[in-house]
């Protein structure tokens, strides 16, 4: 028998708010000391009421529009109880009954082709803390800075099939969610997790099997392998009796690359719903929604064929840029100093990116002057700096973004000179130190000329056009 994965995905994403969602304590502190971002709000001592972050029901409702969701006008949060001893109220503060947005859809494409990915809800709550286990002292301790970060729940209906649709739809939710601005979605920080809720039927069949879930995964690579593993599970149940599906929570341990079995899937009526008297509804007025609405940015696809079709770039450098928004906005003013789209688009890609990835910085990180890169580029491209130089003055650029790439050039010894006479005593000295490489040049070995040009251009620290140097070395080994 054929069967066919059944795949529902709950992703919590961190949003990219300065405070918490109910007291004022920073929501950034990954890489900080324990317990050092704590208030007796967030903590969960007796007696303190909760505030609303307005900006967290802003982030909500952008997440909610960038995914085409309706958006819940009153929106309400709701108690849900459970003890766990990261929870240190005993209960999460989240939304059940009025989420912030609600009937979106969300498409994908994969080998298959396109498919949209239909979303339930999305809804705002607090994160719990950290649990950090101690195996040298045989002791468990709580981190509570990570208590009361905002989130975002996305619930997926169960239309993925597939680990590559899986993929495809994270990087999908990154993407858009990033061009917003309201999150990181970096899963190797944390700020982006995932349940896997996963169940396999007989292939056409309409009826859902039974269910397992996967909990806080926070790798892609992890949850594909996961997925593949348990659609094996299953189907092996299914076909050779091997075990009793159940449903239930289960652990995935990318080490052994199995799941364990960690509980019984808990229901609605386990958590035991209730509105949170201590907050109250959230009335969202067109006012309020126009201005989120008026805020969002074009969607990806959108500036990708605006590159493509007005400003004649190929689809490979257009989906490269629209990557990230902080990308896209340095392109453009930087295609607004130049007037070259194609350069300004060669340095995005090849020097932009590759000194991102060399300091671990994601694309979002990006906070370097696209109109003073637009400016480096102009030096570079009407031969004022030499392109060495250039890729040099960039990277003092991500250092201090005040730096003007003229001034720089000049203040460093970086402006191009053609001082033949100055060129010409460089070349006499270095065919002088040479004179194998020289030999083997006429003997028609091109390598041995750019040898000696090599350490032309270092003696003049690149700062000379390259065609004048190169004709001057070739006139006068010729002449010997």
């Amino acid at each position: 028998m054929r069967y066919e994965t059944v795949i529902g995905l709950e992703v919590h994403v961190e949003l990219a708010t300065k405070s918490k969602i109910f007291c004022s304590c920073s929501a950034h502190s990954y890489g900080a000391e324990p317990n050092t971002h704590v208030c007796p709000a967030c903590s969960g001592m007796p007696g303190m009421l909760p505030v609303v972050n307005k900006r967290v029901v802003d982030y909500g409702m952008k997440a909610g529009l960038m995914l085409n969701c309706d958006i819940n006008r009153i929106t309400t949060f709701d108690k849900k109880s459970y003890y766990y001893p990261d929870l240190p109220a005993a209960y999460q503060t989240t939304q059940w009954f009025a989420p912030v947005a609600v009937n979106g859809l969300v498409e994908i494409e994969t080998s298959k082709g396109k498919k949209g990915v239909r979303i339930k809800q999305i809804h705002m709550e607090e994160d719990a803390g950290k649990l950090v286990h101690d195996i040298r002292e045989d002791t468990t301790h709580v981190d509570f800075n990570r208590t009361s970060v905002p989130l975002i729940e996305i619930v997926s209906q169960p239309d993925l099939s597939s680990a590559e649709e899986v993929e495809a739809y994270l990087e999908r939710l990154k993407n858009l969610l990033r061009f917003a601005r309201v999150a990181e979605c970096e899963m190797a920080h944390g700020t982006m997790r995932c349940d896997v809720n996963l169940s396999v039927r007989p292939e056409g069949s309409d009826k859902l099997g039974v269910r397992t879930e996967m909990k806080n995964m926070n790798s892609v690579e992890a949850i594909k392998r996961a997925i593949e593993y348990e659609t094996a599970r299953h189907i092996d149940a299914l076909e050779n009796h091997t075990e009793i599906l159940v449903q239930e929570t289960r652990r995935w341990d990318d080490i052994k690359g199995k799941s364990y079995a960690m509980r019984s899937k808990e229901t609605a009526g386990d958590y035991r719903y209730f509105p949170d008297p201590n907050v109250m509804p959230v009335q969202i007025d067109d006012e309020w929604f126009e201005s989120i609405k008026s805020s969002l940015p074009e969607f990806p696809e959108v500036k990708q064929k605006k590159y493509e079709e007005a400003l004649g770039l190929s689809s490979y450098d257009a989906e490269q840029i629209t990557r990230s928004i902080a990308l896209c906005e340095c392109f453009e003013a930087a295609y607004a100093v130049t007037g070259n789209a194609k350069d300004a688009a060669n340095w995005m890609i090849s020097e932009v990116m590759s000194i991102l990835n060399a300091r671990q910085m994601t694309y979002d990180q990006l906070t370097l002057d696209g109109r003073a890169l637009g400016e480096l580029i102009k030096l570079v491209s009407d031969g004022t700096v030499g392109r060495a130089n250039g890729k040099k003055i960039l990277a003092a650029m991500f250092d201090d973004t005040a730096i003007s790439p003229k001034i720089y050039a000049e203040t460093n010894g970086m402006i191009v000179s053609n001082d033949t006479g100055l060129i010409e005593k460089t070349v006499k000295a270095a065919i002088a130190e040479a004179p194998k490489a020289v030999e083997d040049y006429k003997n028609g070995k091109e390598k041995a000329l750019m040898a000696i040009y090599g350490k032309c251009m270092k003696e003049l620290r690149g700062n000379c056009d390259p065609q004048v140097l190169k004709t001057i070395l070739i006139d006068m080994i010729n002449q010997m």
